[in-house]
């Protein structure tokens, strides 16, 4: 009987992960012509992602969420109004803080430049602490909120109709100022990463509980509406924050005039010292921004040259090796200076980490992230209610599978999943050229120009050729170019270019691809996400049927596919993030109107459980690298576009539910008539 339980589990989510998995792998190697990187390691991840899954959402069902609900069926009886609240925002405020992809949303700081987003970047950088903290007072007030809305049993369509203007009004303002603009993205991705796998099945378990203690069973709304507020109000709290933060910030100027000695004082409030400026500017900056930060050319020489010795490379690019600043940041003239006096071979490239190693690393954050809401929820129980556990059993299996399932999980996304959305994200610009570019410089050691052939031409033109082995272990042949073959060293420098997959004939159905490869990226990652597979089993549930769980599932994995659809055009076409969100969210205001009370609240929380610890990496790591390839400033803001359409196709489709069950109902008056 156990076994063939565990294989139902682990069976469910084969099912939930094959979609995104085969089509990731389908499209790197059918559309971009290349194969998966580390395959072994990959597959290895994959795997445990199945394997947590099973598990964190086994641990879930037997552990947090019985006793979430049991709290807060309690809480109401046993105490006033003033405590419930305090736990709701004690709750809000420590499961955002264990949130995985929290983490992921801090860890993108190192893709923003420090010139065209000051006050982004001082805010992941320098400030990635009070980021965090204004994130999870947000998600505890709109806790705290929840309780006395399930207290007194108001309505979810009044605050709907309240903060989302509210929202929108405060976006609007920030969008006036440049500085302000930038961290719309972030706002709205905050809002979006704060209801994942241990937020929202914790809130929602206790907000059905408060529900219940308040006579509310019967209704299908009781619980729901609380993970919309959970999303809402940290939009808030993130732009709050950039205002008071923007006084003390520079203005967004060119790479050169940033790094002047003029704009020290300026630009060295984001930076923890001048040798931390300094090394940014050589990890980040182009030549003319090295140049402009030295003064003097004679210095900016000196330090260039300085980079063939170790101990002044390691202070002025710290990590970096040499190799990958020749290729990557290095001007012909600083590789034509360096190079002669440079020690040959360079750094070797650093090997994957352990497996071992990455699940200790991730066992601490499971341990904090599930112990501490645990604990708390039992002192509540325990001391406070007087309550004692119903199920002591299924309670400790349930905390020990949700602690090993989100280490499992952890894992497996951060050397499976996420190195393989990745490596898709990071190419996938090439479909939309329709133009070579260079992507870096390989500096080949003891080149024999005896390896070159040579191939005539109709015209009899005569092109030399070498053969290179790339990443996946393929070998290629190499355009050879005379010029950049040091015969002194043995050395040549070959400039790595990324050809475009389609000629420029063809280049809108290179963009169709992107968009279709968005699409699916979306709706493959939701159907494996913990959180939204919890909401559905308590939809279905609340409904007793009516609503079915696959459903909604489908439903809400289509809006996620349009939102990052929306999200893609708006990194490729540098648009505004507000002026994307406006729409669908006025157009949501109506809709709301028109659909019952029940299901109203239900399509909200819909919009807050689509980015969690599957969707997050693969979403952020696509649209950053995207960002990144096409020199935008910013890459934020797909996640929230992935938020607002679930919650249009769920409301449409809850509408579609509504007007059918009213038609069956007419046909059969109709025939009892007859």
């Amino acid at each position: 009987m156990i076994g063939r339980y565990v294989r139902l589990r682990i069976g469910e989510q084969v099912r939930a992960l094959a979609f995104i998995v085969l089509y990731l792998v389908a499209f790197q190697m059918l559309v971009l012509g290349m194969t998966p990187a580390n395959a072994w390691r990959v597959s290895a991840g994959i795997g445990l992602v199945v394997f947590g899954l099973a598990c964190f959402l086994e641990g879930l069902i037997l552990g947090l969420m019985p006793l979430g609900e049991r709290v807060g069926l309690k809480l109401p009886q046993r105490t006033g109004l003033v405590v419930v609240v305090i736990f709701g925002l004690l709750l809000g405020v420590g499961s955002t803080l264990a949130e995985p992809a929290i983490a992921a949303l801090r860890a993108m700081g190192g893709t923003v430049k420090a010139w065209e987003a000051p006050l982004l970047f001082h805010l992941l950088e320098n400030e990635s602490g009070k980021l965090v903290i204004a994130i999870g007072i947000g998600v505890g007030i709109a806790v705290a909120v929840g309780m006395v809305r399930f207290s007194y049993g108001l309505s979810i369509k009044p605050f709907v109709y309240v903060l989302t203007p509210l929202l929108l009004a405060v976006s609007i303002y920030c969008a006036l100022d440049e500085n302000l603009a930038v961290l719309l993205g972030l706002a709205w991705d905050a809002g979006a990463v704060t209801t994942g796998p241990v937020t929202v099945p914790l809130v929602l378990a206790l907000g059905m509980g408060v529900s219940r203690s308040i006579g509310k069973q019967e209704s299908g709304d009781a619980g729901f509406g609380i993970i919309m507020l959970a999303s809402a109000f940290p939009v808030l709290a993130v732009l709050f924050l950039g205002m008071a933060l923007d006084a003390n910030v520079p203005r967004a100027m060119p790479e050169a005039e940033f790094f002047a000695p003029e704009r020290r004082a300026e630009v060295g409030a984001l930076f923890a010292s001048d040798e931390a400026l300094r090394q940014y500017v050589y990890r980040r900056g182009n030549a003319a921004a090295r140049q402009a930060y030295h003064g003097d050319a004679d210095a900016y020489w000196r330090t260039v040259q300085g980079l063939a010795e170790p101990f002044s490379r390691q202070m002025l690019l710290g990590d970096m090796p040499l190799n990958e600043w020749l290729q990557s940041r290095a001007s012909d003239a600083e590789r034509a200076r360096l190079l002669p006096n440079a020690e040959r071979g360079g750094e070797p490239p650093p090997a994957a980490q352990p497996m071992g190693d990455v699940l200790g690393e991730e066992s601490v954050g499971a341990l904090r992230a599930v112990v501490p809401l645990t604990g708390l929820l039992l002192v509540v129980l325990f001391l406070f209610l007087r309550e004692r556990v119903r199920y002591n059993d299924e309670l400790v299996l349930g905390i020990l599978l949700s602690i090993l399932g989100m280490t499992v999980l952890t894992s497996g996304i951060r050397t499976g999943l996420a190195p393989l959305g990745d490596e898709v994200g990071r190419i996938l610009p090439r479909v939309f050229r329709s133009t070579p570019r260079e992507e870096g410089r390989l500096l080949l050691e003891s080149f024999d120009p005896r390896d070159v052939f040579y191939v005539y031409g109709p015209a009899g033109e005569r092109t030399g050729y070498f053969h290179l082995r790339d990443r996946s272990g393929k070998q290629r042949a190499e355009v050879f170019e005379p010029e950049r073959y040091d015969s002194a060293s043995g050395r040549y420098e070959h400039v790595v270019r990324s050809m475009p997959l389609f000629r420029a004939d063809l280049t809108f159905a290179g963009i169709g691809l992107v968009f279709l490869f968005a699409f699916g990226l979306g709706y493959g990652s939701t159907l494996a996400e913990p959180a939204l597979s919890a909401l559905g089993r308590k939809v279905e549930e609340i409904s007793v049927g009516t609503i079915r769980r696959k459903g909604v599932i489908h439903a809400v994995s289509i809006g996620v596919g349009l939102g990052l659809l929306v999200g893609v055009a708006r990194i490729l076409y540098d648009l505004s993030t507000l002026w994307l969100l406006l729409p669908p969210y006025v157009l949501l205001l109506f809709l709301t109107h028109w659909s019952e009370e029940d299901f109203a609240g239900i399509a909200w929380d819909c919009g807050g459980v689509t980015t969690g610890v599957v969707t997050v990496p693969l979403v952020m790591a696509m649209g950053l690298g995207i960002g990144s390839e096409l020199n935008v400033a910013e890459g934020f803001g797909t996640l929230a576009m992935a938020s607002v359409y679930p919650i249009l196709t769920v409301m449409i489709y809850g509408l579609m539910l509504r007007a059918r069950q009213r038609r069956s109902i007419r046909e059969a008056e109709v025939a009892g008539d007859e």
